[in-house]
């Protein structure tokens, strides 16, 4: 017998008709803060290094400052890292996704009640 599958919610954060920060933005920030590298976290995700950039640069236009910094190549290699803006943007993003799934826990149960198995 198969499973259900879950209901899981999923934050946007729009300004204007941009999303500032979504879960894929997130996640590509947190892959950037762990890896060093804008490509591997882009690996990670199945994106490809150019679309990575874009989604930085969506970032950088909603906010108005680099969420990343980049360290040139050479014998030890390039890489990249958050930007204090950008620690603080994830783990802001992160704290509402908590609060979000805390305070909406009973109705999203409900609603996953409401799913024909």
């Amino acid at each position: 017998m198969t499973e259900t599958p879950k209901l899981i919610p999923r934050l946007r954060l729009k300004l204007g008709d941009q999303i500032a920060l979504g879960p894929g933005k997130a996640d590509l920030l947190d892959g950037i803060a762990r890896t060093g590298s804008i490509a591997a976290a882009g690996r990670e995700m199945g994106v490809s290094y150019k679309r990575a950039w874009l989604l930085i640069e969506a970032m950088n236009a909603c906010f108005g400052a680099p969420v990343i910094e980049t360290r040139k190549g050479g014998k030890t290699g390039g890489g990249a890292g958050l930007t204090e803006l950008g620690t603080e943007i994830l783990a802001r993003y992160r704290n509402i996704e908590t609060i979000l799934e805390n305070q909406a826990a009973a109705e999203i149960a409900a609603l996953q009640d409401l799913i024909a198995p």
